[in-house]
């Protein structure tokens, strides 16, 4: 939406997801795709980082992006919480430049508990999550894909389970996939990510199983359709994933990753656990057998409508315009 009103947009990101991993990261792909100019931001964090060669990418991650900063000269940044928003938006305060930031999950992430005393607001996703932020705080939701929004389901033959590890994939997810085909009754659409150190999309490819279809990648119009016309998901529960599922009403299993701060996945998958929508399945659980029972124990979920704010993406755009105009 900002690109429609006339705004030039440069992205900081990850280039590649994993450390060692050669593959193009989803991010990078998506982002380029749309002829935006993409940055890879070499930052580093603190949490859970033992290894000396990643804690030396913090000082690093600060300097590139005051040096990009000072290149790009933005009228205003807009940061998602992660460990890249941190060197971008302190160095952005240095500079002079406004930041606003979005906290996407119920919990407060530590990324957005540290720079939200150098933003100007920080926008919020779920009503709880306002006393984290005081009179910073404004609840905008969490903008919903213009796909998602526009997506009509398709009359498929048979009910279809759509199984996503995220934009990257999952290892430990697409292993127990792979043992559990041959007792999985559904169509089944596997976005196994394409990470060069597991190699889980070359294994898809050669599965030959009339009701199974493996891919390494969907572009955000691919991925709607996948979510709109399944009748189940298995997915991780991240932020986007879990607003998007609401939305939709979808039944869905989710595993959260265990290892992410706050245990923030969980909690976003409890948001709809308590709707009717969700079971939850731990990874330290994930196995063939507990994949099957969860998958059965979605089919029969009842859906509740969720109280969700659907506008989100205009309302952010308000924002910039208000603080960046």
């Amino acid at each position: 939406m900002l690109k429609d009103k006339g705004w030039s947009i440069v992205w900081f990101g990850h280039k590649h997801s994993m450390w060692n991993d050669t593959s193009h990261s989803s991010e990078y792909k998506e982002v380029t795709e749309e002829n935006i100019e993409f940055h890879d931001l070499l930052a580093g964090k603190f949490h859970k980082t033992y290894n000396p060669l990643k804690l030396i990418r913090i000082p690093w991650g600060f300097l590139q992006a005051f040096f990009l900063l000072l290149k790009t000269r933005p009228s205003g940044i807009v940061s998602f919480g992660g460990y890249l928003a941190v060197p971008t938006v302190i160095t952005g305060w240095i500079l002079g430049i406004p930041s606003i930031t979005h906290e996407q999950t119920i919990t407060q992430g530590w990324a957005n508990k540290l720079i939200s005393t150098f933003v100007k607001k920080v926008a919020v996703t779920w009503p709880e999550s306002i006393k984290n932020y005081g009179n910073k705080a404004v609840l905008i939701g969490l903008p919903l894909r213009k796909e998602i929004l526009e997506a009509k389901k398709n009359i498929l033959k048979k009910p279809l389970l759509f199984i996503t590890g995220g934009k990257q994939g999952a290892h430990v997810i697409n292993d127990t996939v792979f043992s559990a085909l041959l007792n999985i009754k559904y169509d089944i659409l596997h976005q196994t990510g394409n990470n060069s150190e597991y190699g889980d999309f070359d294994k898809a490819k050669k599965i030959n199983l009339p009701n199974y279809k493996g891919v390494d990648f969907l572009n955000a119009k691919e991925q709607a359709q996948a979510l709109i016309d399944a009748d189940v998901v298995v997915s991780r529960a991240g932020a986007h994933a879990v607003y998007e599922l609401g939305f939709l009403k979808k039944k869905c299993v989710l595993i959260p990753i265990p290892w992410v701060s706050h245990n923030e996945q969980y909690k976003n998958a409890q948001i709809l656990e308590k709707a009717g929508m969700a079971v939850i399945l731990s990874q330290s659980n994930l196995n063939k057998r507990s994949l099957l029972e969860a998958i059965g124990q979605a089919e029969k979920l009842e859906p509740k409508k969720l109280s969700m704010v659907i506008d989100a993406s205009q309302r952010m755009v308000k924002l910039c315009e208000e603080y960046f105009g």
